[in-house]
C-alpha cells in the first residue's frame, strides 16, 4: 500500500446508515480514529435524522437528504470549532443517526393486580394489557435524556420505563373514570384516549411521542369471575322454581327408564310426583327467603294419604290410595281375602284383617237376591 492509499483511508467521505433491524433506536457511525474529510457525502435516509457531536456538544443536525459537507452547511460546528470560511481541512466527530420511525406493538401490562373501589362490587382487584407505538420526535432531546453515548441504542433498553409510566397513569384513569368494572368494556377506546393524552406530556419530556395506545383486556380474578359466571347462569335459568320442577320431571322420567316394567314405572312417577309437590309446596311458601317465619295460625299441611300394594297372581301391584281402593272394593277386584301391605306392616295380610280396609267392605252393600 502506497503513503496515498495510506493517506486515503484515514479520511471518511461517506457517511450513511442502513438499518436492517426492528428495533434500533439510535445507531453511532464507526468513525473510530478515522477523521472526517470536508465535502464528504451525508446521506440521511427518510425515517432518520443525522446529529453531529463535538467534544460531547451536540452541534448540527441534519433532516432526510444528501449532504456534501462543507463549512456553509455545518453552522454550530464551525462556530464551536472556531473555523474561518473556506476552512477544508479534515475533522474528528461523531455522527448518531437517530430512527424516526414508529415502533409498534410494544407491550405493556399490569405485573400485580390493581386495587379499585367499584360501586356495585366493592373493593375489587383488576388486571389489564395492552400495546402502544411510539416514534422519536425529538431527536436531540432523546439522545440527550435516553441514549446518551450508548453507540447502539434498541427499544428493549427503554421499555421497562415507558411500560412503567404507562400502567402508572392508566392506573389513575381507571380510579378517576369511576366507570364500574361491568362497563369497562364498552369504553376501552375512551379510556385508551384519555391515557394516550394524559401520558403524552411525559413522553415528550424524553423527545419520544406516543402514537398509539390500546387497551386489549381487563380481567378481574379467577376466583371472582368464577362468582360472575354463577350469577350469570342463575340470571338465564331466570324461575327457579319453575327450573326446579323440569329437573324433577327429568329426574322421573329417567327413573322410569331404568325400572323394570310397571314396578319402575310406578317408583319414577312416585318420585317425580313427590319431588315435584315437595319442592312446589316449597317454592310457594318460602321463596327462596330462608328468613320468612311460618304464620303462626295457618295450619300445618294434611298429612300423606296411606298407599297400599296388592297381590295379584303372585305379582305385587301398586301403591294404591285409599280413594283407589274403595273404587276397587265397589268394582270386586279387591276382596276380603286378597292379601295387602303397606308401610309399617309386617308381612302381607287378607284385606279385611287391615282396620282401615275392613271398614271399605262394610261400606259395600250385600249382592241383590236372586229374581224370584
Amino acid at each position: 500500500m502506497g503513503l496515498f492509499d495510506k493517506i486515503k483511508n484515514e479520511f471518511i467521505d461517506i457517511i450513511e446508515w442502513t438499518d436492517s433491524s426492528n428495533d434500533t433506536m439510535v445507531w453511532r457511525f464507526p468513525r473510530y480514529q478515522n477523521e472526517i474529510k470536508m465535502g464528504a457525502k451525508l446521506t440521511v435516509r427518510e425515517s432518520q435524522v443525522a446529529i453531529f457531536v463535538n467534544e460531547g456538544q451536540m452541534a448540527d443536525e441534519y433532516k432526510p437528504g444528501m449532504f456534501e459537507l462543507q463549512t456553509q452547511n455545518m453552522p454550530i460546528m464551525t462556530t464551536l470549532r472556531g473555523w474561518k470560511y473556506g476552512f477544508n481541512s479534515p475533522f474528528k466527530a461523531e455522527v448518531y443517526f437517530v430512527n424516526t420511525k414508529q415502533f409498534t406493538n410494544q407491550k405493556w401490562g399490569t405485573k400485580n393486580p390493581i386495587m379499585l373501589r367499584d360501586s356495585e362490587f366493592g373493593p375489587v382487584r383488576i388486571r389489564a394489557f395492552g400495546s402502544y407505538a411510539l416514534r422519536v420526535k425529538d431527536a436531540k432531546t432523546f439522545l440527550k435524556e435516553i441514549a446518551g453515548t450508548d453507540n447502539h441504542f434498541t427499544t428493549d433498553e427503554i421499555t421497562d420505563q415507558l411500560r412503567n409510566l404507562v400502567i402508572t397513569r392508566f392506573t389513575d384513569a381507571v380510579g378517576e373514570s369511576k366507570i364500574p368494572i361491568l362497563d369497562l368494556a364498552s369504553n376501552y377506546d375512551e379510556l385508551s384516549k384519555f391515557v394516550q393524552t394524559k401520558i403524552a406530556p411525559e413522553f415528550e419530556e424524553l423527545g419520544i411521542e406516543i402514537t398509539k395506545l390500546l387497551i386489549e383486556n381487563i380481567s378481574l380474578p379467577p376466583e371472582v369471575e368464577a362468582a360472575l359466571d354463577k350469577r350469570s347462569s342463575m340470571g338465564i335459568i331466570g324461575n327457579l322454581g319453575a327450573y326446579t320442577q323440569f329437573q324433577a320431571a327429568n329426574s322421573m322420567e329417567k327413573a322410569a327408564e331404568n325400572g323394570n316394567g310397571m314396578m319402575g314405572a310406578g317408583v319414577g312417577m312416585g318420585m317425580g310426583f313427590g319431588v315435584g309437590s315437595q319442592m312446589g309446596n316449597m317454592f310457594q311458601q318460602n321463596q327462596f327467603n330462608p328468613n320468612q317465619n311460618q304464620n303462626p295460625n295457618t295450619p300445618p299441611p294434611p298429612p300423606p294419604a296411606m298407599q297400599y300394594f296388592i297381590a295379584v297372581n303372585g305379582q305385587q301391584t301398586g301403591p294404591f290410595t285409599d280413594q283407589v281402593m274403595m273404587q276397587m272394593v265397589q268394582q270386586g277386584s279387591l276382596t276380603k281375602e286378597s292379601l295387602v301391605w303397606k308401610n309399617g306392616m309386617a308381612a302381607w295380610a287378607a284385606a279385611d284383617q287391615v282396620a282401615e280396609l275392613s271398614k271399605l267392605f262394610s261400606a259395600v252393600p250385600p249382592p241383590l237376591p236372586p229374581p224370584l
